[in-house]
């Protein structure tokens, strides 16, 4: 039995193949493409699942799409006719594509699959709630589902239970905590469904300074986690911006200008609106617990990415276990409604296993074998010295040790936001310069982006204030005590991104200011040669983790094939690149034919 899910036409497109239960394979469709956030239908991505599940259209039995197009129209012309006359102007762009493309789904779904069958509609957080859920280690747990808005829900919470998903509560458009954010977003110059993972990182530079004003003015917020906004102050339900001039005048001006610079404004607005996240969601969290009595969570919508509400929501409780699902976002729609049709709809029987997550560590994306490497390499012209598998974790491990940056380019690749050991550019968190080289030099990305620590599941909570397993890098711990370095007075009283100068701890490229972490454990089991390298790392140096960011630059999707890593490493200040068994040094490579200047060539995200 072989189900296709599919999520298009909002942003981050994607398809999964689903068999007998099985993930098979999931990709976002911007990989293929290379536009970020791709909302096209995902041909590509459909195309690669096929392949990798060796069928074709006529070995699909099912075809579900990640929610119900008609409803959610419904929604835009209720939200038109509500404002009118106001927002006349984008209500004559968003219209024409509705009419010309997103009100005929199920036909274009038949075309380009070539699909003869019924296509499934269920509802947007219905497909959340089954991501969330189905793939979880848990035979029963209560499920959170918080993102921008589907056709009208905003929030959902429900239960799981074997192969049953129930919906016990929902909140309406326009009141959204994701969209709340993503106001923020665009007031503080990022780019909404984009940059919010900015705003989260941008946060501890600044001063709660307005968490009354949100909580006075923006937001009515009740104990039970529910509110309703002050939609006088917003302009997304008919205009073409998030905020409105009433916006400005209570936050102390316009919108910032993108690429304008950050000032302490924008410091501390993103830690004002996170502080005011971070409490909707405990609150949330505490009534779902109340009501549904389980001690499991399960999390999916585009704001159970944000890793620093996640992590003080698993410190703080109600619940004892969490499941977030690594891709929370629309991407995770397609793999959530192809498993709601093999267990919901077909009444299939869900097998958990104790402690397992059936995601395969979310690495069900495309691979390259070494033959597809070498004749690429080969033809560029590249001089590169092929390893043998167990000289890999060595040789890697002694070159991380020396500072230098290397794009680790291996396996199947994952599915969500998150590089977490396939595509990833890896270095040595014990430099105190590899943050601002990593940033500055390879990602060309804004200074006070912080990065991410691998480390061996076994020795996380040797660094962490946490014991639990986190392999999709969506939760947050602090620094130990004993790993901090203590501030100087002078050093204590710096403000916004001065802060960025000090080193806080012995693995400084991955501290943050707040003395946090966004971590990945890395398992033998999910990815053994990924860990083998951190494992000799830390028999060389005694710190059993890596520092660990995607494999792209600021603008640009992750890599998904070889020609797009080679040129990210040509184009940027990595010293090696190691693509399946082959090792490529930077010094001896030929400058790139087509060489251009990445800094000026991508949009800012």
């Amino acid at each position: 039995m072989n189900i296709i899910g599919i999520s298009a036409f909002y942003h981050d497109s994607a398809a999964c193949l689903v068999r007998d239960g099985e993930i098979v394979a999931a990709a976002q469709e911007e990989r293929f493409t290379r536009k970020k956030h791709d909302f096209h239908f995902p041909t590509n991505a459909v195309e690669y699942c096929l392949k990798e599940a060796g069928v074709n259209a006529e070995g699909i039995d099912y075809v579900g799409f990640y929610d119900k197009p008609f409803i959610k129209f419904e929604r835009i012309l209720y939200s038109y006719l509500a404002y009118a006359p106001f927002g006349i102007r984008s209500f004559f762009k968003s219209i024409p594509l509705w009419i010309k493309q997103k009100l005929f789904i199920r036909d274009i779904v038949k075309k380009k699959i070539g699909f003869k069958g019924d296509v499934l509609f269920p509802e947007h957080h219905e497909s959340h709630a089954a991501s969330a859920f189905y793939p979880s280690p848990f035979s029963d747990a209560a499920i959170l589902t918080i993102d921008a808005v589907g056709e009208w829900t905003t929030t959902s919470y429900g239960i799981g239970e074997e192969n049953q998903i129930q919906i016990l509560s929902e909140l309406k458009f326009p009141h959204s905590l994701g969209l709340l954010y993503s106001a923020f977003t665009y007031y503080t110059g990022f780019k909404v469904n984009s940059a919010e993972y900015k705003v989260m990182g941008l946060a501890p530079y600044g001063e709660p300074r307005y968490v009354d004003t949100i909580l006075n003015e923006l937001i009515d917020l009740k104990e039970d986690g529910s509110f309703k906004l002050n939609m006088k102050y917003f302009n997304y339900c008919t205009g073409l911006t998030m905020t409105n001039s009433r916006f400005s005048k209570l936050f102390d001006g316009p919108p910032s200008k993108p690429e304008s610079g950050i000032t302490q404004r924008e410091m501390d607005l993103a830690r004002s609106i996170q502080i005011v996240t971070e409490e909707v969601v405990q609150r949330m969290a505490n009534h779902v617990y109340k009501e549904t009595g389980k001690k499991n969570l399960c999390l999916a919508g585009g704001v159970a990415l944000n890793c620093v509400s996640n992590g003080k929501l698993l410190r703080e409780g109600p619940f004892e276990n969490l499941w977030i699902q690594p891709a929370a976002g629309d991407a995770g729609g397609a793999l959530g409604v192809a498993l709601l049709i093999w267990y919901e709809y077909l009444s299939n029987d869900r097998e958990v296993k104790e402690a397992k997550s059936m995601q395969k560590a979310s690495y069900i994306g495309n691979h390259y074998e070494d033959k597809e490497i070498e004749d690429f390499l080969t033809k560029e012209g590249s001089h590169f010295e092929k390893l043998k598998t167990d000289e890999i974790p060595s040789i890697v491990a002694e070159l991380i040790a020396g500072e230098n940056v290397i794009g680790w380019f291996e396996g199947r690749m994952e599915f969500g936001p998150r590089s977490l050991g396939s595509r990833s550019i890896i270095g040595d968190p014990r430099s105190k310069e590899m943050q601002s080289v990593m940033n500055v030099k390879i990602k060309y990305r804004e200074s006070f982006r912080p990065f991410a620590p691998s480390v061996l599941k076994e020795h996380v909570s040797d660094y962490f204030d946490m014991d639990c397993e986190s392999p999709y890098m969506l939760l947050v711990a602090n620094i130990k005590d004993e790993k901090k370095i203590k501030m100087s007075g002078d050093e204590e009283r710096l403000f916004g991104l001065e802060k960025l100068k000090v080193a806080r701890s012995d693995v400084p490229a991955i501290t943050h200011v707040d003395y946090s972490a966004r971590i990945q454990t890395v398992s033998r089991e999910d990815n053994p040669l990924f860990y083998s390298v951190i494992e000799e790392f830390y028999k060389k140096t005694g710190c059993p983790m890596v520092v660990n960011t995607s494999f792209n630059v600021r603008g640009e999707p992750i890599v998904c094939r070889p020609e797009e890593a080679y040129k990210c490493f040509m184009r940027t200040g990595m010293d090696y690149l190691i693509m399946g068994s082959y090792l490529l040094d930077k010094k001896r490579q030929k400058p790139l034919e087509d060489d251009i200047d990445w800094q000026k060539e991508f949009e800012p995200d």
